[in-house]
């Protein structure tokens, strides 16, 4: 039976824009059809016939996602920086911030001024509108059921924390949390995904994260793990101590807050990994070499994943990647003296679609989906007693 939710869909995703595309689609009756459109129409998801008037002379039997409906709300939490965003329904930025925090810090410190600011935002851009969820990235692995991370060698303090309570000020909306390399691939579904349907998503900063879509589909894994490649052993680094307590993780050589550490040493005056990649973007031999080597050495452990999972495209992203041909050159490298030749034959390498913003689309798609499928929106009819009668 296609519900009101499964119409919902439907006209969100372009594929019908009349009642006669719906009931020749669905296969449901003039009545069913007008019902259900009705309902939603009420909800206010969707703008009918004559309110379209001075949307472009469609014509009367015209139907629309009103994506001004409400918004959702987007927080990609990191190590020193939180960057923060509100979106139509439609996906659309509608504005956006940054907050700046002490490296590590735990959510008592970072989750007020991160709250502060998306009420402003909202006050700012969206003043009217509801806020139907939020959708926050963490590092490290998140539990999604429970909405907390359960993992994170990143930051302290915020394995098991409750964010609900620090948002509350900011409406009573769900809040959806999500690993911040899953994020990563997330946006991608809106990007490259649109022409590779099984693509490996890198996140390349501070740390090392792989995103995995499979056929279409996000892969979390169980617990919530796939995709912890930063923290792989390798030989080159045995001994080396990890930020997660472990020792000998690929993170120690490759990740974004080695080699920081490796170039600091040398003198340089870097603090975090985007110094470092300024400087290779200006040219710095050192600055460079750091991060092809990184490439290479990540490129090793990838090319199994490679191997294993067969993508037709490996996404560059995270704040390594903004050096996009120095860094992948270095990751090419490894991959096609290790990966099978059948593995390789087509693999493109490809940076991030949406680059710096791709954590805030991430977390964006991830409320959206949350609360715009058929299932959610057949819910939310119900609350509200417009569930069309079974036709």
């Amino acid at each position: 039976m296609t519900s009101a939710g499964d119409v919902l869909e439907l006209v969100r995703s372009g594929r019908a824009s009349t009642r006669s595309e719906l009931r020749r689609i669905t296969g449901l009756s003039r009545t069913a059809v007008v019902a259900r459109v009705s309902a939603l129409a009420d909800a206010g998801l969707l703008l009918v016939g004559e309110e379209l008037a001075s949307t472009g002379g469609r014509p009367p039997g015209s139907i629309l996602f009103h994506k001004d409906a409400g918004v959702v709300l987007a927080a990609a939490i990191g190590r020193s920086r939180s960057q923060l965003a509100v979106f139509d329904l439609m996906g659309e930025e509608l504005g956006s911030a940054s907050v700046d925090h002490e490296v590590g810090a735990g959510p008592d410190v970072v989750m007020p001024p991160v709250a502060e600011h998306l009420c402003r935002l909202l006050e700012e851009t969206a003043a009217e509108r509801t806020v139907l969820a939020v959708g926050v990235s963490l590092p490290g692995t998140v539990d999604p059921v429970r909405g907390v991370s359960v993992d994170s060698p990143v930051m302290g303090g915020w394995d098991g924390a409750d964010l609900a309570p620090y948002l509350e000020e900011v409406g009573a909306a769900p809040l959806y949390v999500g690993n911040d390399a899953d994020v990563l691939a997330r946006s991608e579904r809106l990007g490259h995904a649109a022409r590779f349907r099984d693509l490996l998503v890198v996140k390349a900063s501070t740390g090392l994260g792989l995103g995995i879509i499979a056929e279409g589909r996000v892969v979390s894994g169980h617990l919530g793990g796939a995709g912890e490649i930063g923290h792989t052993k390798v030989d080159a680094a045995e001994g080396r101590p990890c930020r997660c307590g472990d020792t000998g993780c690929l993170e120690t050589l490759a990740g974004g807050w080695a080699l920081v550490t490796r170039l600091s040493e040398s003198g340089q005056p870097v603090d975090h990994v985007r110094d470092l990649v300024a400087l290779a973007q200006t040219g710095d031999p050192e600055a460079k070499q750091l991060l092809r080597e990184s490439g290479r050495q990540l490129g090793e452990v990838l090319a199994v994943a490679i191997n294993l999972l067969n993508p037709q495209a490996v996404v560059l992203g995270g704040d390594m990647a903004a050096a996009f041909d120095v860094y992948a050159a270095g990751v090419r490298e490894s991959v096609y003296a290790r990966a099978s030749a059948l593995a390789t034959r087509d693999l493109q390498f490809l940076p991030s679609t949406f680059g710096d913003r791709a954590g805030l689309v991430g977390c964006a798609s991830m409320a959206l989906d949350q609360v715009l499928n058929p299932a959610a929106v057949d819910a939310r009819l119900l609350e509200r007693h417009d569930v069309p009668a079974p036709t």
